[in-house]
């Protein structure tokens, strides 16, 4: 049912879904706003809540009705937890922006897909595309590759585990958005993520340096494997880099259009793996 649901979730994804009402992080907003003590355990304990939920929700309708509607719900949850909703919109906006050369329109649209990890300030032109391509590859990675690999790993309880990183998804952004530095720093959600993410980090950067270069990649990738500091943002994105590495880094346009087709080439790659693997097991 993982495979089923999964490919279906990407199709409806990818036909319908253009804005933020069915996405788990505009859903969580609410109860967001009367969040206003930030902890590691506080961010620990909404998250625990929030997988005990969709655990419970799941173990309810368990042999329902031939298991249709818990059918259903794993559907309704990958379509709430994968895809990239209003920040492709955002993107599509940006493009807009700077093929009219409207500057400012270009660099708030800029400013919201680099919102978690921002751009250095005064860095040049080429600098700053390049931040927004790293920008666009971890968005790819956070909506589409992250959710993937704990919706097929988890099996049976695949949409706990894919409602678990959706929800320290969103709560980092909202708390990038909405709070200070300092806030952000007490949630120890940045030191969550960097453990959740770092063996998905790894499996899609082998994606990435069998997609590009793969001489400078494979040994980048490999000294990943021993690197417990270096933040996963850094790491997935360099990996890919290299893939990037014949693309322009100077128009405004091309820049970002080369850092979404890689990411869609990869997330294809990764796809058809699964498919394939999971056709075998099921085979075997």
């Amino acid at each position: 049912m993982t495979l089923f649901t999964l490919l279906l979730v990407l199709i409806i994804e990818r036909l319908f879904k253009l804005g933020e009402h069915w996405q788990l992080d505009h859903r969580l907003e609410v109860v967001f706003r009367r969040v206003t003590r930030f902890s590691l355990i506080a961010t620990l304990a909404m998250t625990a809540a929030v997988m005990l939920i969709v655990w419970l929700l799941l173990e309810a309708l368990e042999g329902l009705f031939f298991n249709v509607p818990l059918l259903v719900v794993w559907i309704l949850i990958g379509l709430l937890c994968i895809g990239a909703g209003v920040v492709r919109l955002h993107y599509h906006a940006y493009l807009k922006a700077a093929s009219r050369d409207d500057a400012h329109a270009r660099d708030l649209m800029a400013a919201e897909l680099t919102l978690v990890h921002g751009v250095p300030p005064e860095c040049s032109e080429r600098e700053y595309l390049r931040e927004l391509q790293n920008a666009l590859l971890w968005i790819n990675y956070r909506f589409y590759l992250a959710p993937l690999f704990w919706f097929v790993v988890g099996g049976e309880a695949g949409p706990v585990l894919v409602a678990g990183y959706a929800f320290l998804r969103a709560w980092q952004t909202w708390l990038a958005r909405h709070h200070t530095p300092v806030e952000r720093l007490r949630s120890g959600i940045d030191g969550v993520l960097h453990v959740v993410d770092w063996v998905p980090v790894r499996l899609v950067g082998v994606a990435y340096a069998l997609i590009g270069h793969g001489e400078k990649a494979l040994p980048a990738w490999f000294a990943s494997l021993a690197d417990r500091h270096t933040s996963q943002y850094h790491v997935l994105t360099q990996l890919a880099q290299f893939s990037l590495a014949q693309e322009p880094h100077h128009d405004k346009v091309k820049t970002p259009k080369a850092a979404v087709s890689m990411a869609k080439k990869a997330t294809l790659v990764i796809v058809v793996v699964v498919a394939l693997l999971t056709i075998y097991g099921t085979l075997v």
